[in-house]
């Protein structure tokens, strides 16, 4: 498995693929970690499909990630007596906490906090923004508002309330016994769903318990205000565009993904943008020039991954799709001005030896033809460092932790290789460069960067740096 991008591809699993000769075409086709949705399909259904991955990575000798994405609060109004109505510009709509079935005039509402924290004047937006709804009058137990854009609305369809801050739990009754099931089968990666505040984050950490890995999607308003203390507290980021198209205007979308992304990689957290990256070719072969388009800007913005949904899930050609993507990827970072527009971008560094060495390799291979930069980490830490700086060369990360190498799977540049612990200094160097020739990222003659800490085995230790020629 020779890398060929440094931006990576998550893909979600779903009916449409059928078994480990499946996953394996995803992944020799560029998928680097998976996704599980767990707001479709049973436990076994996800079981099943794990372990359909896990056999591939065996196969392979090649570590590949597992997400599991919890749904989330799913806020949703009641049902009609006719099963839908039509709701007219101007005409007054009460939602309510009375279960009985609604009509025309009024529906039931079964979320008190939603009515607890709604203003007059505030807006609701019902089936994915397509109605929406002012508030001109709160009740303890409903509120009246003025239909301000109509149109047929159904049972049990969505409801956002992007103005206001709800006191509500990220994790639902069903996704902590989700959470539980993921944990127990050993998914490395948590994606947590409509985030609103940092201590969502905090409450999630503690029913994780260090078991995985903490995503937050960015999707709801209030996360987009508290981005930095959000990005601080989890290992990564996802810019769930889908939700977050409809709190927000659509045409802020745009740059509030660029901020994301600066933000994180300022952080130094891996941010994956999701949603509809290349939503026709569910039904088609080829995707629309727009979609290409919305890819390769992520790619140029910096992004460390790519997401695709519905379309290797359930979609007619998930393979062709993945292998669209990596064209995609691959077409930009070959680009003449990709690694320019990287550098002038770069955050600022940190005042530590990680930071300071990882600087370093990212210089030196902008003036040396270096072929790999390996990279002995325990935790990971160093490797997402020396990532955050975009350098030019493929990372190569060694690592004695099998968790470690699936954790980095999302990560931009960085290819691991799960190797036993060192005991020695002079072991680094021969290591390094064997390693690098058999998994095909340097050959004789060339130029490669291995950095390490010594003693070994202490986490964020990373203090030494050779530049060496493979004989």
């Amino acid at each position: 498995m020779t890398p060929d991008k440094k931006v990576k591809i998550l893909a979600t699993l779903g009916p449409a693929i059928k078994g480990i000769d499946d996953i394996r075409q995803l992944v020799e086709a560029g998928v680097n970690l998976f996704r599980l949705n767990f707001s479709h399909g049973e436990h076994a259904d996800h079981a099943q499909r794990y372990q359909w991955v896990r056999e591939v990575e065996r196969q392979l000798n090649y570590p590949i990630g597992i997400l599991m994405d919890l749904q989330g609060p799913k806020l949703r109004v009641g049902r009609f007596a006719d099963g839908k109505v039509n709701l007219e510009r101007g005409q007054a709509f009460r939602l309510d906490l009375d279960n009985s079935p609604g009509d025309a005039r009024r529906v039931n509402l079964p979320h008190p906090e939603i009515i607890d924290a709604l203003e007059p004047g505030m807006n609701l937006l019902l089936d994915d923004g397509r109605l929406r709804l002012q508030v001109t009058a709160k009740h303890a137990d409903a509120v009246e508002t003025s239909v301000v854009a109509g149109g047929e609305l159904s049972d049990r369809k969505g409801v956002n309330v992007p103005e206001a801050v709800l006191q509500l739990s990220p994790l639902t009754a069903k996704d902590r016994r989700d959470l539980d099931f993921g944990l127990e089968l050993g998914v490395d990666w948590v994606a947590l769903s409509f985030v609103q505040r940092p201590e969502d984050i905090i409450e999630a950490r503690e029913l994780i318990k260090g078991r995985a890995f903490l995503m937050a999607k960015i999707e709801k308003p209030s996360a987009v205000v508290h981005l930095e203390e959000i990005a601080r507290l989890c290992d990564a980021i996802m810019v769930a565009r889908g939700d977050l198209g409809v709190e927000v205007p659509a045409e802020n979308v745009p740059r509030i993904q660029k901020d994301i992304i600066r933000t994180c990689r300022q952080l130094g957290r891996p941010v994956v943008v999701a949603t509809q990256m290349l939503e026709s070719m569910r039904f088609s072969p080829a995707p629309t020039r727009a979609e290409v388009t919305d890819v390769a800007n992520a790619v140029a913005e910096g992004t460390d991954a790519v997401m695709l949904s519905a379309e290797t899930a359930s979609g007619d050609y998930p393979l062709e799709t993945v292998q669209m993507m990596s064209k995609i990827i691959r077409q930009v970072e070959n680009g003449p001005d990709f690694q320019s527009q990287l550098d002038v971008s770069r955050p600022q560094a940190e005042a530590t030896a990680s930071d300071a060495i990882s600087c370093a390799i990212r210089r030196i291979s902008s003036i040396l033809p270096v072929a790999a930069l390996v990279n002995y980490t325990e935790s990971g830490s160093s490797s997402l460092r020396a990532s955050r700086e975009r350098p030019k060369a493929p990372i190569l990360s060694l690592t004695p932790n099998l968790n470690t190498a699936r954790r980095l799977t999302v990560a931009w540049g960085i290819y691991s290789v799960v190797n036993e612990r060192l005991h020695k200094v002079e072991e680094v160097t021969s290591t390094a460069l064997e390693i690098a020739q058999a998994q095909g990222m340097a050959k004789r003659g060339d130029t490669v960067v291995i950095t390490a800490g010594v003693p070994f085995g202490q986490p964020g230790s990373t203090n030494s740096l050779r530049i060496e020629t493979l004989h």
